[in-house]
């Protein structure tokens, strides 16, 4: 009986052993899958390994808490305070308006849900740079290249600075005259590119800051709607514009694939953290949680404030009211006096906005310098953390350099909507074959490591929406010229799908016409910095 006893004891120490080293596999198996989920050649994006393309700078910083204020930055900034007079003159109906506002969130947790399942694929700075790298490996460099085209030409942040000078010069009571606004807006993508350059934790302590201050202003907003509603305030008819709601709506696919590209932009930023994994801290954990957080948060918000701007002013009034919708709202709900001072905070969001956008843009622009790809005077600078050895300034100079010019070179009555245009439809055609890739890898890649996984029919809806996004606005519009005279009504689109052809030009003559006219190869090396990044090095090498 002994024996008995002495063997079961012996058989249940065996099994606790057993579980204990199976929870501690499991446990090293979850801090592998932080780090690096794949580790498969094919599935690598780029030359660069996961260790040394995540070398370098300030390291892995950033955690729950400053990732979803990244995310709510970056959405809550000129879209929902500036958008929805356009939005609606759009449409033509508040009742199409407010449909939009929920396509649009719901379009954007479609594709947030797909970005999870590539960001915990590939948990590295870059965003779509690095999946489309993932999936379309041949041509060597096409996709990198392409992708540069549009994230370098099309990355700036005019439109947040142009918003921001715009208020400012409200608030003070001030004409809003051509230089007057161009010139502060030049001085806030001055400030901001030397905020997050020389003083990134400081640049970082601000973004969240004001990210915080936004949350109380959209909050404040919606509580403003609720008590106009209510009848309590000096609105005369607060339901007058949810009678015959969609009473006006326009019949044109041109109109809504137009003003739903703005939507989207107000939406944009849920990718946000994506573009700076190599300085978040368990960056598979916190991508899961503070991605579907912030855009949880920012959508509640929108829906909310959109029925506060509809309570409060006539569909004629927001529809003349530009880029101060906002600031009209509270104008008729508490006088002029009001309207100036949230003229302030208008301007401080915009502001926000253009700090927190400002910093993801400077990463993907290290990170295309990091991959090799040819820049003036060498991509070694570009890629580096010059001059404190923790921020890209460099890649902080480059999104300058595109965003001045903006700010200066087309009249800012037509810019602002044209911008907004131009910006997203090249971003449609990359969500396009991104979406294609995550069906090429679930083929191809069957079993590759998936910390996250997206159902397919949310994928299947995002794809169908970017192929009528990208289709509908070569449409006629109802009034024929679209919302951006004199310009063509399908210009931006013509001017989207060039950047990313010129990107096309710019990898032929790189990688096939100088090599076969000159007589060289190029031949790939890797170089660590001063700073401890590492860079991909191209060198000609002469054919024999």
């Amino acid at each position: 009986m002994s024996t008995t006893w002495w063997s079961q004891l012996s058989k249940q120490e065996k099994e606790d052993q057993d579980g204990r080293a199976s929870e501690s596999q499991l446990c090293e198996k979850d801090q592998r899958l932080q780090k690096q989920p794949n580790d498969d050649a094919d599935l690598s994006p780029g030359e660069l390994t996961f260790e040394e393309d995540t070398a370098g700078g300030m390291g892995r910083h950033l955690g729950v808490t400053s990732c979803t204020l990244l995310i709510i930055g970056k959405i809550t900034g000129t879209g929902i305070f500036s958008t929805p007079s356009s939005i609606l003159s759009g449409v033509g109906s508040v009742g199409a308006s407010l449909m939009l506002w929920v396509l649009g969130f719901l379009l954007s947790f479609c594709g947030l849900f797909i970005w999870l399942e590539f960001g915990t694929m590939f948990p590295r700075s870059g965003g779509e740079k690095v999946y489309l790298e993932a999936i379309y490996r041949k041509p060597k460099y096409l996709a990198t290249i392409v992708f540069a085209a549009n994230a370098i030409l099309l990355g700036f942040t005019a439109s947040g600075c142009i918003v921001f000078a715009s208020n400012i010069l409200v608030a003070a009571d001030q004409p809003v005259g051509r230089w007057n606004e161009r010139g502060i807006a030049l001085g806030v993508m001055f400030f901001v590119t030397l905020l997050h350059g020389l003083t990134p934790k400081t640049g970082v302590l601000i973004m969240n800051l004001l990210s915080i201050i936004k949350i109380i202003i959209l909050v404040f907003v919606v509580v403003t709607g609720w008590v106009v509603l209510s009848g309590k305030t000096s609105v005369a008819d607060p339901y007058y514009n949810f009678r015959n709601a969609f009473a006006g709506s326009s019949t044109s696919s041109n109109d809504y694939a137009t003003a739903t590209f703005k939507v989207l932009f107000a939406y944009s930023g849920w990718s946000n953290v994506n573009y700076v994994m190599n300085n978040v801290r368990n960056p598979v954990r916190t991508l899961k949680i503070s991605a579907s957080l912030g855009l949880g948060i920012c959508a509640v918000l929108y829906l909310l404030a959109n029925v506060a701007y509809f309570s409060a002013a006539t569909k004629m009034e927001i529809e003349e009211s530009g880029v101060t919708v906002a600031a009209l709202f509270f104008g008729n709900v508490f006088g002029s006096v009001a309207e100036r001072a949230l003229s302030v905070f208008i301007a401080l969001s915009a502001l926000g906005n253009v700090i927190t956008s400002t910093f993801s843009a400077s990463r993907v622009n290290q990170e295309l310098a990091k991959e090799g790809i040819p820049l003036p005077f060498g991509n070694k600078f570009w890629a580096s953390n010059w001059p404190t050895g923790k921020s890209p300034l460099p890649g902080l100079i480059i999104h300058l350099i595109i965003s001045v010019i903006v700010i200066i070179a087309p009249p800012p009555n037509i810019a602002y909507p044209f911008i907004l245009d131009v910006e997203g439809y090249p971003q449609q055609i990359i969500n396009f074959f991104i979406v294609i890739g995550l069906f090429y890898l679930r083929w191809k890649k069957p079993d590759a490591v998936r910390p996250f996984k997206v159902w397919w029919p949310l994928a299947v809806f995002f794809l169908a929406a970017a192929a009528f996004l990208l289709i509908a606005p070569f449409l006629k519009p109802a009034n024929g010229v679209g919302d951006t005279p004199p310009l063509p009504y399908y210009l931006y689109c013509l001017v989207g799908i060039a950047v990313m052809f010129a990107g096309v030009l710019y990898w032929s003559a790189w990688r096939i016409v100088l090599p076969k006219v000159f007589g060289y190869e190029l031949v790939p090396r890797k170089e660590r910095l001063d700073d401890g990044t590492v860079v991909t090095v191209f060198s000609n090498k002469k054919m024999q």
